[in-house]
């Protein structure tokens, strides 16, 4: 297993591509929103899409898709859908869904890449598009177009996550493969590296996932706290007013 990160010139320079695109897309969204949102939000569903696409074509026209491998039942690759699903439709459960999967998991996979090829190798591009496209999907829909999660989206967004696994894991026993890497980790290395050894790392994995999905939805918790006050008071100011009128 390698046991180093991957703080190469090129990973480097695709973290800041997606960076800088993102942050462009979610301060135009805030500060500019307009018709330009929908060409935007097509498009960058497409090249979620598309990439996913490209990466189970070429397994098959090189024959090396198999059951075991070529299904696109990865967290990320399950985003990918998830995301292009949520852009396009901008339906509220979609959104909240691809917000915990995007954040605690597929960014996870864009600081740590499960891959083996180099840039300009097509399959290099793929992936930093993917993984790249789903994380600035997520922050568009969110941060950028303020469809913010409703209150109990963490607990449904887990509960969800979990009956995912499970049928995976049924897939997984059926098939010899490893998604979501249920059976072994990852070659490359991954914040389940610190979590010890298989089976172990699995529950690890099963908590450090809970404390992030909560982390997520703090900031939106702590917002509409923030707004109820504001309301209140307001609604207090208003009463005084004709109590002494």
């Amino acid at each position: 297993m390698t046991t180093t990160l991957d703080l190469s010139t090129e990973h480097l320079a695709a973290l800041a591509a997606t960076a800088l695109v993102t942050a462009a897309l979610c301060a135009a969204a805030r500060r500019r929103p307009g018709p330009w949102v929908l060409p935007a939000s097509i498009a960058l569903g497409a090249l979620v899409a598309g990439s996913e696409a490209a990466w189970i074509a070429w397994l098959v026209w090189r024959g090396a898709w198999t059951p075991a491998t070529g299904l696109p039942l990865q967290l990320c690759d399950a985003a990918t859908a998830l995301a292009a699903a949520a852009l396009w439709t901008r339906r509220q459960a979609l959104v909240e869904l691809l917000w915990f999967w995007a954040l605690a998991g597929t960014l996870q996979a864009l600081l740590t890449p499960d891959v083996q090829q180099r840039f300009p190798d097509a399959l290099w591009l793929q992936y930093y598009a993917v993984h790249g496209g789903i994380v600035a999907a997520a922050l568009f829909l969110v941060v950028g177009l303020r469809i913010r999660p409703r209150r109990g989206a963490a607990v449904r967004a887990a509960a969800l996550t979990a009956a995912y696994a499970a049928v995976v894991g049924a897939v997984d026993l059926v098939t010899g493969g490893d998604y979501l890497f249920l059976r072994q980790p990852p070659a490359d290395p991954s914040l389940l590296d610190a979590m010890g050894p298989w089976p172990w790392y699995l529950p690890g994995a099963a908590v450090l996932a809970i404390v992030l999905f909560a982390l997520l939805q703090a900031p939106f918790q702590a917002g509409a706290a923030t707004r109820r006050c504001s309301r209140q008071r307001s609604s207090a100011i208003v009463q005084d007013s004709h109590a002494g009128s």
